[in-house]
This record gives structure tokens, C-alpha cells and sequence, in this order.
């Protein structure tokens, strides 16, 4: 049987890797593993008056070349294992583009969905309590993901701040850009997502306004890649996210849709009636078209459908959406994979920028942002494929050789303490 553990699977991606740079035995054993793993229980009052305990984690996994980064989820399917892949993950994530961050993630097992905002505000807080002597802008960086929002990490940095008493805005990236926020950082990952995909398109020699895409995944990262991919010429046949998926080969109107989900934020893409609904959200995974974007949740492309899978080219919005075993087959069958830890990295590195900006006590304008942005993916994107070609290995494993070199470079030489 197929292995879905999302931490084994970071592991094995990265032995694969590993293997081909000749890595030392003394840094694979400690590239491999988390730096440090925290895991919290507590209480929080909820608006009944009744008392619930809830968990909440916190892995760093490695900080050679900066301070951890990454971000923070909630979700009731959470797992330690999960966040140990993730941040994992984060660690190549910022190596592959090259900048002085490392690798770390969190979150707190619930469902949002559930929960008023008097509730997620005081889960927030308690959870920033139980970690914040592990985070700070010189050591550990949160950020926004699955199910948590720009309010969340200014909840973050009052609660942070209140302990220091002074105001310290760089505990935490994706805020408000009123509260130390970047412009552009919303945008920032879907649009790194289109920026990495026009990149494969065109090693491809295929024309963006030729091609037709589909996107699993119609939150922040979804929609974005999708809005910037259309900018670009790219026809949108296809979405989906957790209520249904739609699909019309003429064309999705992104507008509509995204007018529909501002109006039924609860039920999001549910009872749109201006496009053919799939039986099942799945079948967009192999509905016809060019260009696939996997950008919901792990281990959406397996053996088991990978087979199935029409698109041309996939480029990874989510984290770990594509287990080996999928990726094995679709080697086979000629079918390019642009990495998450290259495609989706558009949102840490604009993380960085609002990082820096805070720091530096600035604020910058969103087109400097964009510039910036544009040109690290641009730059980050053509050394994975020489690397590629020249090992003659697939993208991922070309983006985690680049990625763990890099840190395995940091880490001999700043040596081991003490």
C-alpha cells in the first residue's frame, strides 16, 4: 500500500535527494528530523461559558540559515506528523529561493467553521501565550494558512507584544498593512503559483492563451493563481474547493465566482448555478485540460489516480499534494511536476519582505513589492530545471537537491556547537 504519512513522505523526498548530492551520514541524520518539537494543551472559555480543551503545536525544524518561518493552521484533521512535514517542507521552501529564513510550522486542531470570532480570537491568543517563548522576530516567524487570516496574526502580535510590553510587529508576517502588513502578500503565493506556471509553460513551448487550467482549491492560493493565470492569458476551465467543483470548457467567469463566495462565505462555491457541477470534487483532478493546480490540502494526487490524470503540466499550489508514488507515474507518462517547495514559495518570500520592512521600520508600495517578487521566482525557477536536466532528474528532486545543498552548505560551516 501507498505511504500517505505526510512526514514519511518529507523524509523519503528528501533521501531522495540526498542520496544523489552523496550528503554525509552525520547531516542526513540531522537534516531529516525537526530541531524542536512543541506540543500544547490547553483551555479556553467559549462564548457558552463552557470550558474546552484544545491542542496546538509548534515544530521548528531547522534554522541554519536564518530564523524559522512558517505558518500557522487550524484545522480539525491536523496531526503532529502533518506539521513535522510541513515544516520540513518550509525548510527547502526558503533554500530553494534563496532566502535567510528556516523552516518551521504550527497550528491548532479545530474547526473554524465552527467557532464564533470571539471564540478564534481567544483560542489565538491562548495558543500564542503557549508559544511565545519559542517565537519572536529573531527566532521564529508565524504567518497565515489553512483556515487562519490576517486578523489572527494581529491577534498574534498584540498577544506577543503585550508580554514584551512594547509593540514588536515583527513576530509575525501576513498581517494587516496597517499593522505592519506588506502590500502585496495576499496576492503573493497564487501569484508565485502563475509566475512558476508561465515559466513551465514556456519550457513547454505551450501558449498561454492557448492553454486551459484547473484549480483544486478556491481558497486565498487558489483563487489568486487562478485571477493571476487568467491575467496571463490562461483560460480557467475548472475549480473546485470543499463544498463541490465546478468546470466549463468555455471558460469559468472568475468574477462571478469570486461574487458568489464573498456572498456565501460559509458554503463558498456550493449552488453556483452558471457552470456544470462534477459528481464528485475529486473528478477535477482528471477533467481535461493543460495545466493542473493542486492547491487544497495533502496527498491529493496518489497511485491511485495519477494514471487518470490528463493535464500536461502540474504545478503545485498546496503542500505536498502529490505523494512518490504519483509522481513515479507521472514521469512515466511524460507529465512535468513543478515542485511546491518552487511554486508555492511566492507567499514566504513577500513573508520575508514584510519581515525585512518591519525590521527596517518601512513600508513599501505594492508595485516594489510585486517587482521583487516576480524576479525572485523568475531567478529561482531556471536553476531547478538546469539542475534537472543536467542529473537528469525531475523537478522536485532537482529543487530539494538546490534547497538541501544549500543548507547542508550552512550548517558545515558554521559547524556543530559545541
Amino acid at each position: 500500500m501507498e505511504e500517505l504519512n505526510p512526514y514519511h513522505i518529507a523524509q523519503l523526498q528528501f533521501d531522495r535527494a540526498a542520496e544523489r548530492l552523496r550528503l554525509e551520514r552525520w547531516l542526513r541524520d540531522m537534516l531529516r528530523v525537526p530541531d524542536r518539537t512543541l506540543s500544547v494543551e490547553f483551555p479556553v472559555k467559549m462564548d457558552n461559558g463552557d470550558i474546552r480543551m484544545f491542542t496546538g503545536y509548534r515544530v521548528q525544524h531547522n534554522n541554519s540559515r536564518g530564523p524559522y518561518k512558517g505558518g500557522v493552521r487550524y484545522s480539525p484533521e491536523m496531526n503532529l506528523d502533518e506539521v513535522r512535514a510541513l515544516a520540513t517542507w518550509m525548510t527547502w521552501k526558503t533554500a530553494v529561493v534563496d532566502i535567510p529564513f528556516g523552516g518551521a510550522k504550527g497550528g491548532v486542531v479545530c474547526d473554524p467553521s465552527t467557532l464564533s470570532q470571539a471564540e478564534l480570537e481567544r483560542i489565538t491568543r491562548r495558543y500564542t501565550y503557549e508559544i511565545s517563548d519559542i517565537i519572536g522576530p529573531e527566532l521564529d516567524i508565524p504567518a497565515p494558512d489553512v483556515n487562519t487570516t490576517p486578523q489572527m496574526m494581529a491577534w498574534m502580535v498584540d498577544t506577543y507584544s503585550m508580554g514584551k510590553r512594547h509593540s514588536e510587529f515583527g513576530v509575525a508576517t501576513g498581517k494587516p498593512t496597517f499593522l505592519g502588513g506588506s502590500h502585496g502578500r495576499l496576492e503573493a503565493t497564487g501569484r508565485g503559483v502563475a509566475l512558476t506556471a508561465m515559466n513551465a509553460l514556456a519550457d513547454l513551448k505551450l501558449n498561454p492563451q492557448k492553454v486551459t487550467a484547473a484549480v483544486q482549491g478556491y481558497g486565498n492560493v487558489g483563487s489568486q493563481a487562478a485571477r493571476s493565470l487568467r491575467e496571463f492569458g490562461v483560460k480557467i476551465v475548472g475549480v473546485s474547493d470543499s463544498s463541490c467543483a465546478l468546470c466549463d470548457p468555455e471558460g469559468l467567469d472568475l468574477a462571478e465566482i469570486d461574487q458568489h463566495v464573498a456572498a456565501h462565505p460559509r458554503h463558498l462555491l456550493e449552488n453556483y448555478t452558471k457552470a456544470l457541477v462534477l459528481p464528485e470534487r475529486n473528478e477535477l483532478l482528471e477533467m481535461e485540460c493543460d495545466l493542473l493546480v493542486p492547491a487544497a490540502l495533502e496527498n491529493q494526487l496518489t497511485a491511485k489516480n495519477a494514471g487518470r490524470v490528463q493535464a500536461k503540466l502540474i504545478v503545485e499550489g498546496a503542500n505536498g499534494p502529490t505523494t512518490p508514488g504519483a509522481d513515479d507515474i507521472f514521469q512515466k507518462r511524460d507529465i512535468l511536476v513543478v515542485p511546491d517547495i518552487l511554486a508555492n514559495a511566492g507567499g514566504v518570500t513577500v513573508s520575508y519582505y514584510e519581515w525585512v520592512q518591519n525590521i527596517q521600520r518601512e513600508q513599501w508600495s505594492f508595485r516594489e513589492v510585486v517587482e521583487k517578487l516576480d524576479a525572485k521566482m523568475n531567478t529561482s525557477y531556471a536553476p531547478v530545471r538546469d539542475l534537472a536536466r543536467r542529473e537528469g532528474v525531475d523537478l522536485r528532486t532537482a529543487a530539494y537537491m538546490i534547497a538541501i545543498g544549500r543548507v547542508a552548505e550552512s550548517t558545515r560551516t558554521r559547524g556543530v556547537f559545541p
